[in-house]
């Protein structure tokens, strides 16, 4: 897209993860509120495209799809955006046809990412001793959805910041937390968000 006087739109950039499209277990599992799986997948579908234009790009940290890559095509192709991937633990047999990998600008395992004044660390798993966090840098992650695995990580955060004093920002951004609302967002937008969360949970 390009502006009137011929200039590139730079869009905006969002993250989200484990979307698990087609995966009837998970809404038991994250005790997600949708009856059935077809409304799961078309609330996040039009959630997604409600928030994200054509000239924005959308960075899904792992876990994006339990269907064949038929029907995972038809659901990526009505998503707005440009996409990129951080592999998760389910996504290496959906990967391995060349069109859904096409589905994505970017597919890797891990990426640090300087946008938006942002200083980033994208991976599907968490790491709670990720690159320079004593100096700012925020870790967004999947994975681990709301579980006793993602208690663990809150509680290393809060060991790491209140027991030694050192910075650590380290975010699940899966679609299923509160501060996500089966929504992308962007770094401002989960950063506002988490921190809100924290403290209505704490209050």
């Amino acid at each position: 897209l390009v502006t009137m006087d011929g200039g590139k739109i730079v869009g905006k950039t969002y993250f989200i993860s484990d979307l698990h499209v087609g995966h009837k277990n998970i809404l038991a599992f994250d005790n997600r509120p949708f009856r059935t799986i077809e409304e799961h997948d078309e609330t996040l579908i039009n959630n997604w495209n409600s928030v994200i234009c054509e000239d924005d790009e959308v960075w899904i940290l792992g876990d994006f799809s339990w269907y064949g890559p038929e029907k995972t095509i038809e659901i990526f192709s009505r998503l707005n955006g440009a996409k990129n991937l951080c592999i998760g633990n389910h996504d290496h047999k959906l990967l391995k046809d060349k069109r859904i990998h096409n589905l994505f600008n970017e597919v890797c395992d891990y990426k640090e990412l300087r946008i938006d004044g942002y200083n980033l660390v994208l991976c599907h798993y968490p790491i709670p001793c990720y690159r320079d966090h004593f100096y700012g840098w925020v870790h967004f992650y999947g994975h681990v959805h709301i579980s006793f695995e993602w208690n663990m990580m809150e509680r290393m955060q809060y060991e790491m910041t209140t027991l030694y004093g050192k910075q650590c920002d380290m975010i699940n951004v899966g679609c299923m937390m509160p501060y996500m609302g089966y929504k992308p967002r962007t770094a401002k937008e989960i950063l506002e968000g988490y921190k809100g969360y924290k403290e209505l949970l704490y209050a």
